[in-house]
């Protein structure tokens, strides 16, 4: 039972249309919006389901650290926003968030334009 998206030339419509088999397919659809038959059927989007395991090993990739100035930290704070986004929307909650954030807008206020050097005097 497959579901195949359509774009509709004559009202510009994106239907998607559901048929109960794949005998169905064969005949042309017609759009729900205008009524015309002169549908082109488009090739969906896909998503893939990671495991955590998957995910996390993808992480690790020592690629996802190229660029990565650990003296800059608004440079770790973007590769940490990246590493969250890996991680998924709900797994670190809201307060990583907010921590990436505030790593972003210290180094700001800091007057880092070029690095860490403003940080590391104080050191």
């Amino acid at each position: 039972m497959p579901i195949y998206e359509y774009r509709c030339p004559d009202c510009r419509a994106r239907p998607a249309i559901f048929f109960r088999s794949l005998a169905a397919v064969e005949a042309s659809p017609a759009c729900p919006g205008c009524g015309s038959r002169r549908l082109t059927r488009l090739i969906s989007r896909t998503s893939q389901v990671l495991s955590e395991d998957s995910r996390m090993e993808a992480l690790s990739d020592s690629a996802q650290m190229a660029g990565v100035d650990e003296n800059d930290p608004r440079s770790v704070a973007r590769w940490a926003k990246r590493m969250g986004e890996g991680m998924g929307d709900d797994e670190l909650g809201g307060d990583f968030d907010e921590t990436v954030d505030e790593m972003e807008s210290a180094a700001a206020d800091n007057g880092d334009e070029e690095g860490g050097d403003e940080l590391d005097s104080d050191l």
